[in-house]
């Protein structure tokens, strides 16, 4: 049986109904992070990993939940007042984008959903904008609503910023949405913009898994993103053409750094050189050059390391470990920080013993035996036709 068939078949035995199938992919971002939020430029890729939504009407105003990963079920009713209320835990996601859903104009009819994810989590490769795009179709789906997909992604990343409380940009709910198999995306965060940027298939996107997440991640996310804004407030009383870091070259950083203190320069001097990167990667990459891409995404690293501090132990271990190995062009962390995972360039002919490689030395050094990924960028959300009726 295939993944969307198996998951049918344990709705049906749970509901007695026979679902729809939806589902999202994670994502990994080659280069250009924490530059999402600045309104700046950045280039992920959607991966084979998804969560799988399976969905079918009810005949009240409820929503029933289940996930395959988490015991406990929610059900919540959308027509009380007020609406439900963030509860800080797993069901805030799919909650969440319930709620911005109806809030939005979209009223929903009562679902029951069973959902599995094979993103793996904490591994900063966005399992939370998969459950939420994922949601999105289905709800909107079973409810009668066709929403385009950039609203979709404006819903998603609303509710992960207002409900669950991480103050997100879009790339992740965009890129869930937009992903195309061999490609990664050149997004603009500020028009929404995108440009397909193919990879060839001499190389394959290693992404090793530190097995670390500092509990710190969430409130240090969004201090840095306050770190931003405090910039921006400042730099536009002499540049007042200014909205975001976007539109700040690293010229004029330098010459109004007394207006910042010296942990905002270098907060503001990350979004704006990694800006330069995006762009001068993707150069690079339709130029065939792989060996200057791998030069920018080690620059990334430095960056994300010294200027941003989202960096930890576990993560320049691992980038230290990759940077010895045969077959690789370059290696960064990658999501959000502070643990998760690191994301590699490597030619495929040494894909296998690269990762099996840095996965030796990793355990060697810390022992913790961490879980290697080899991707290739993957198509993005759909719905997923069951193969033949159910029983």
């Amino acid at each position: 049986m295939t993944i969307p068939t198996e998951i049918a078949a344990r709705f049906v035995a749970k509901f007695n109904a026979e679902p729809q199938v939806y589902r999202a992919p994670g994502r990994v971002n080659l280069i250009g992070e924490h530059t999402d939020y600045n309104d700046g430029f950045v280039m992920p890729a959607a991966i084979g990993f998804y969560c799988w939504i399976a969905v079918a009407p009810r005949s009240d105003a409820k929503l029933l939940v289940y996930s395959e990963e988490f015991s406990n079920p929610v059900e919540v009713d959308l027509s009380k007042h007020p609406s439900p209320q963030p509860t800080h835990t797993w069901s805030d996601y799919p909650i969440g984008v319930a709620v911005h859903l109806q809030n939005a104009g979209f009223p929903l009819q009562g679902a029951n959903l069973l959902i599995h994810s094979d993103v793996p989590m904490g591994a900063g490769l966005s399992s939370s904008a998969a459950i939420e795009v994922a949601t999105a179709l289905a709800l909107a789906e079973a409810s009668g609503h066709a929403l385009n997909r950039m609203h979709i992604a404006r819903i998603c990343q609303q509710a992960e910023n207002d409900f669950v409380g991480m103050k997100c940009g879009i790339m992740d709910q965009f890129i869930s949405l937009h992903g195309r198999r061999s490609h990664a995306l050149l997004l603009d965060c500020r028009s929404l913009h995108s440009e397909l940027v193919p990879l060839p298939d001499s190389v394959r996107l290693v992404i090793c898994n530190t097995g670390v997440k500092h509990q710190l991640a969430g409130s240090e996310y969004n201090r840095r993103r306050a770190d931003c804004e405090e910039a921006v407030y400042a730099l536009a009383k002499v540049l007042p053409a200014i909205r975001a870091l976007r539109d700040v070259n690293k010229r004029q950083l330098e010459l109004h750094r007394s207006l910042l203190s010296e942990r905002v320069f270098r907060r503001a001097l990350h979004v704006v050189t990694e800006n330069q990167r995006v762009l001068d990667g993707v150069a690079a990459l339709r130029a065939g050059n792989l060996q200057l891409f791998g030069k920018y995404m080690a620059e990334s690293h430095q960056s994300l390391r010294d200027l941003y501090e989202v960096s930890c132990v576990e993560l320049d271990l691992m980038v230290e470990i990759a940077n010895h190995q045969q077959g690789l062009y370059g290696a960064r962390m990658t999501g959000g920080g502070f643990g998760g995972a690191t994301i590699n360039l490597v030619e495929t002919a040494h894909a296998q013993k690269f990762a099996a490689d840095v996965a030796a030395a990793y355990h060697k050094a810390t022992a913790i035996s961490p879980q290697t990924y080899i991707c290739v960028p993957g198509d993005g959300a759909s719905f997923v036709p069951l193969a033949t009726p159910l029983d």
